[in-house]
C-alpha cells in the first residue's frame, strides 16, 4: 500500500511539473523607444531555438536596427553594427550559417510579427541572426487582389488573412517567401516610432536605434499565459520549489 501511495505521489508530482511548462518562448525587445514583448512560435522550430540561444547568449545586445522603411518594416541583428561608425553601410553580418526556411500557410505577414531576413538564395534560407519586425500598412481589397496577381503569382490571400490585412495592415508580398517565427503581443507602438524616424539614403537611421533582449523565464512566462487565461499569477514558495526540478526552459 505504501508503495502503490508513493508510485501515485510521484505521478502527480511529475504531472504537476509538466503541466504547468508554457507552450511558447517570449522574448523582451528593449530599445530607446520603449519595449516590446515577443512570443515565438512553436511552429518554426528551427527559428525558434536559434533565436532563444543568440538571446541567451546576449548576441542582440547594444546591436542597431540599421534598417527602418516607413510603413514596411525595421530590420536588425547584424552583429557588425554594435561598434558600427556613424554612415557606415550594414546589412551584410551575421554568425556564419542560414536556417532553413520554415514555411505556413497559417503564419503570414501582418502588422506586428518578427521575419527572418535573408539574402536572394534560392532555397530562401534564412539569416542566422537579422530578422524584421512588420510595420506594413492596411489594403483594400481591390489592392490585395492585385497584389494576388502582380505579387504572389496567382497565389491566393486566404479570406481570414484577408481580413487581418485590411484592418491591422501587414506585409502580404513577403509571405512564403520569408519566415514569420514569431509576433508581438505587447509594444507594436514601438516599431511605429522607430520606423517613423529620419534615415539616410540606404534607410539606416540618423540617430542609432538600439536594441537588447531578454528571455523570459520559465515562472514568467507561466504567470503571462495564466493572466491571458484570466487567472492569478503563481509566486508562492510551492511553485518555486516545483521550478528547481522541471526540465530545462
Amino acid at each position: 500500500m505504501k508503495h502503490l501511495l508513493l508510485i501515485t505521489a510521484l505521478i502527480a508530482f511529475q504531472t504537476a511539473l509538466y503541466a504547468a511548462a508554457p507552450p511558447n518562448k517570449y522574448v523582451r525587445i528593449i530599445t530607446s523607444r520603449g519595449e516590446c514583448l515577443l512570443k515565438l512560435y512553436d511552429e518554426t522550430p528551427l527559428h525558434r531555438d536559434n533565436f532563444v540561444k543568440l538571446v541567451r547568449e546576449g548576441y542582440y545586445k547594444d546591436l542597431l536596427f540599421h534598417r527602418v522603411i516607413q510603413n514596411f518594416m525595421i530590420q536588425g541583428g547584424d552583429p557588425s553594427s554594435r561598434y558600427a561608425a556613424e554612415k557606415q553601410r550594414l546589412g551584410e553580418g551575421g554568425p556564419g550559417y542560414t536556417i532553413p526556411a520554415e514555411f505556413s500557410d497559417s503564419l503570414f505577414h501582418k502588422k506586428g510579427v518578427i521575419g527572418a531576413a535573408r539574402d536572394d538564395n534560392p532555397e530562401k534560407a534564412s539569416s542566422g541572426s537579422q530578422f524584421y519586425l512588420v510595420q506594413g500598412r492596411t489594403f483594400t481589397d481591390r489592392g490585395l487582389d492585385s497584389l494576388e496577381q502582380l505579387r504572389l503569382g496567382g497565389r491566393k490571400i486566404p479570406p481570414h488573412q484577408r481580413e487581418v490585412y485590411k484592418t491591422l495592415g501587414g506585409t502580404p508580398h513577403l509571405d512564403q517567401s520569408y519566415t514569420v517565427f514569431g509576433e508581438l503581443i505587447s509594444g507594436i507602438d514601438v516599431v511605429d516610432r522607430i520606423a517613423a524616424v529620419e534615415t539616410d539614403r540606404f534607410d539606416r537611421p540618423i540617430d542609432d536605434q538600439h536594441m537588447d533582449m531578454v528571455l523570459l523565464t520559465r515562472r514568467e512566462a507561466i504567470n503571462l499565459e495564466r493572466e491571458q487565461a484570466g487567472l492569478k499569477p503563481r509566486n508562492g514558495l510551492f511553485s518555486k520549489f516545483l521550478d528547481l526540478f522541471r526540465p530545462k526552459y
